[in-house]
């Protein structure tokens, strides 16, 4: 194995964050491209729970957390300093992480889902939704990243599940009372960087030509 393996899937939000830092370290990976609903054995075989992403490196250690694979990428290069040199900052952005990753990612479910979840409205659920966007408000108040002037590990982590949120309803987003998190959405939904970890790819099938990241 020349390179590492990333099984992904385009559209999901852990599988975007961990292609923003591999992308960001400027680490090369051969990128396999999955359907969700056919996902391929040799992806099974090193990860049976079926879920993307997956980093496959030399003498087959695995990685199954979109965190791990971050942090795998950057703390071997990290031209941009998206990880703060304090071990306390790092901290506090990996706790802001974990709320964006449990409370957060709990209500965009079922926000976008609205129709499995029929003990509450849409409404509902979004409004439980909105308290971690309040919070992310108040933090662009004073800067224009999550932890100040610079685009952060934290940035890179939770864009993806706040693009996702805003695009379930993008018209109520637009006009919400979100201006300083509309901004910031909008500046990384067009940075090269968001866009080049965002092209199509076909499906991976065993055969095909290897694909490079």
């Amino acid at each position: 194995m020349s390179h590492p393996i990333l099984y992904s899937f385009r559209r999901c939000p852990y599988a975007m964050r961990a292609r923003l830092a591999i992308k960001s370290s400027q680490q090369t990976v051969e990128l396999r491209e999955i359907v969700l609903k056919n996902k391929p054995a040799f992806m099974l075989t090193y990860s049976p729970k079926g879920t993307v992403p997956v980093l496959v490196l030399q003498q087959e250690k695995v990685l199954e957390e979109s965190l791990d694979i971050m942090l795998w990428a950057l703390e071997l290069k990290d031209p941009e300093h998206c990880l703060p040199n304090s071990q306390e900052q790092r901290n506090e952005m990996l706790a802001l992480i974990r709320e964006n990753d449990t409370d957060f990612k709990f209500n965009l479910d079922r926000y976008k889902y609205a129709d499995r979840y029929p003990e509450h409205s849409e409404a509902f659920y979004r409004q439980q939704g909105e308290n971690f966007l309040k919070g992310l408000e108040q933090r662009l108040i004073e800067n224009n990243f999550l932890f100040g002037e610079r685009f952060s590990f934290a940035d890179m982590a939770i864009f993806p599940f706040i693009r996702q949120f805003a695009h379930v309803n993008l018209a109520w987003f637009e006009q919400a009372s979100y201006p300083k998190l509309q901004n910031w959405l909008n500046f990384l939904k067009a940075s090269a960087l968001f866009l080049s970890i965002m092209k199509k790819y076909p499906a991976w099938q065993e055969a095909d030509e290897s694909i490079y990241f």
